[in-house]
């Protein structure tokens, strides 16, 4: 059964915006940590942002003024707009929806990740 499902994704030049969403469960939209990570070919996996329940928010510093979460509690679905893209931006995200906050792909550990969406940013 699908937990989380992603979309918004597509191909932009650079200087645009983007705005993905990721529907979740009820169950799956209240775990400790939910954000989005992302993974371009041959790089490791990269934590974009988090959101945890205990009021805290994490951006990478390669998105801080560009990216911002956001979340519709009656909805369950959580958003992330993205602004002012760059070609380095180009990767696949996932929402993840997860018990634990780590520092590399930030929502971690048990819990449940989407099957990621294409973002392309084009020079």
């Amino acid at each position: 059964q699908v937990q989380l499902v992603e979309s918004g994704g597509g191909s932009v030049q650079a200087g645009g915006s983007l705005r993905l969403s990721c529907a979740a469960s009820a169950y799956t939209f209240n775990s400790y940590c939910m954000g989005w990570f992302r993974q371009a070919p041959g790089k490791a996996r990269e934590g974009v942002v988090a959101i945890r329940t205990d009021g805290n928010t994490t951006y990478a510093n390669s998105v801080k003024g560009r990216f911002t979460i956001s979340q519709d509690n009656a909805k369950n679905t959580l958003y992330l707009e993205m602004n002012s893209l760059k070609p380095e931006d180009t990767a696949m995200y996932y929402c993840a929806s997860t018990r634990s906050f780590c520092g590399n792909e930030y929502c971690c550990g048990a819990g449940y990740r989407g099957q990621g969406i294409q973002v392309t940013v084009s020079s």
